[in-house]
């Protein structure tokens, strides 16, 4: 495709963002009904403000969703210890909960507006941001330009980008030009997140590591800990987090299968809380005994499954195991976090499609402290294995956890190469008239 007509195509979506903006409504309700917007503030998807803008330099900080979320969090912090104002935008209902509950009056959250031009362009005119960090592999056409055309710098945070992303802009090589080159740095994850950048165009690419390495361990309430716990006795455990459809069966599965020698309890955490209806379903058709999270459940010496379907509770649910599988990777491909649970003392399991954390899993694998499986059952036979194989079982849980003290770092290099941007914002910060 010619520069000409990768010009066309953009100047298309463009108008096509333009014919469907005033038809949205019935598009944001229906989203509405199945609880993947808020209701109350759909008006900010149109990029109307709902807080007032804050004196002094702002930064936009956008996260796509929860996982994203969590790993700019120390980041945020930095800013805001520079007394940088952030205004954090994010799509989901699940990372608006989160971001209330961890960062609370420090941000201004709004939901991110829709890539039309009338949404982006309100939603500049009112924050007017100062520089916008854009975390790990979001890239929106009219957001894109619009930055560019307002000089705003476009940074992009903990970047990565997915085999199958890196192989569809480079199929369309005079469009991605026309995009990335207008991204002032990406500072990517990994080498191979890197060199893929600046093949598409960015020409400022510089290596930090993982920022999710350089999270907090999930937090938990000690007192739902200490009842959970109680309640489990001296059980084995197992976990199965993060999981999407058919895995939650998989995990189902490995549980008969090694009941009648373990009586262990299982731990499923479903990827998106509102399926947990329908995964419980699944579970006594199974003929499984179901404690759920969210309705304070009893777990009793006959419960088979204990099945999280809360909001933020993650730490709660790896402090009561040593052994989690992470989901995404067995019947469904991408992956999710392993640093997480070998953060939290567990031995990690996996399938074996895990691209978008390809560099952790090399790592943890690389050094012991994940294994990954093909199918259910390789999994089963893992799971009873390191149930029942104490040794073992130590060996990956300290495997990993040296594995992530080594990772750590990422942050200190992000503020590094962010440095030219920030530190004249926080200079312009302390310049300014305190309130009486």
């Amino acid at each position: 495709m010619t520069a000409l007509l990768a010009r066309m195509f953009l100047s298309a979506y463009h108008l096509a963002g333009s014919v469907a903006y005033p038809v949205m409504g019935p598009y944001l309700s229906y989203r509405a009904r199945k609880g993947k917007e808020d209701a109350a503030r759909r008006t900010e998807r149109y990029g109307f403000a709902s807080a007032p803008r804050p004196q002094g330099p702002l930064v936009w900080c956008h996260a796509a969703s929860v996982g994203e979320t969590l790993a700019i969090i120390p980041l945020i912090r930095e800013l805001r210890r520079r007394d940088i104002h952030v205004v954090l935008t994010s799509g989901t209902t699940t990372s608006a909960a989160l971001i209330a509950s961890r960062l609370k009056d420090e941000v201004i959250h709004q939901y991110v507006p829709l890539d039309m031009k009338p949404a982006v362009r309100r939603f500049l005119d009112y924050w007017h941001p100062d520089a916008a960090l854009v975390a790990e592999s979001e890239i929106w056409p009219v957001i894109c330009t619009e930055l560019k055309r307002r000089h705003i710098p476009q940074i992009l945070i903990n970047a990565r980008i997915s085999d199958r992303s890196f192989d569809r802009w480079r199929r369309r090589p005079a469009i991605a030009e026309l995009l990335f080159e207008g991204i002032s740095l990406a500072i990517a994850q990994s080498d191979l997140d890197a060199e893929r950048y600046h093949d598409l165009g960015v020409q400022n690419v510089i290596v930090s590591g993982n920022l999710k390495v350089d999270t907090d361990a999930p937090p938990v309430n000690e007192q739902l800990f200490e009842t959970y716990s109680a309640q489990i006795g001296g059980r084995k455990t197992w976990a199965a987090i993060s999981t999407f459809d058919g895995e939650e069966a998989a995990a189902a599965d490995v549980h008969l299968a090694i009941r009648p020698r373990n009586n262990q309890l299982s731990i499923i955490v479903p990827r998106h809380p509102d399926r947990a209806d329908a995964v419980e379903a699944m579970l006594t058709a199974k003929g499984l005994t179901v404690a759920r999270r969210s309705r304070n459940d009893v777990i009793t010496p006959q419960t088979d499954v204990f099945l999280g379907d809360t909001i933020g509770e993650m730490g709660l649910y790896l402090r009561l195991t040593q052994v989690t599988f992470v989901g995404r990777s067995l019947y469904a491909e991408g992956g999710q976090n392993p640093l997480e649970p070998a953060m939290l003392g567990s031995a990690v399991l996996s399938g074996a499609h895990v691209q978008n954390f390809r560099d952790a899993y090399q790592q943890l694998v690389k050094a012991g402290g994940a294994r990954l499986v093909r199918d259910t059952e390789m999994l089963t036979k893992a799971v009873n294995y390191l149930l029942n194989n104490e040794p073992a079982r130590q060996k990956m849980i300290e495997a990993g956890h040296e594995t992530v003290q080594r990772m750590r770092g990422a942050l200190p290099a992000t503020i590094k190469g962010l440095t030219p941007y920030i530190t004249p914002l926080a200079v312009q910060a302390r310049l300014m008239p305190r309130a009486s």
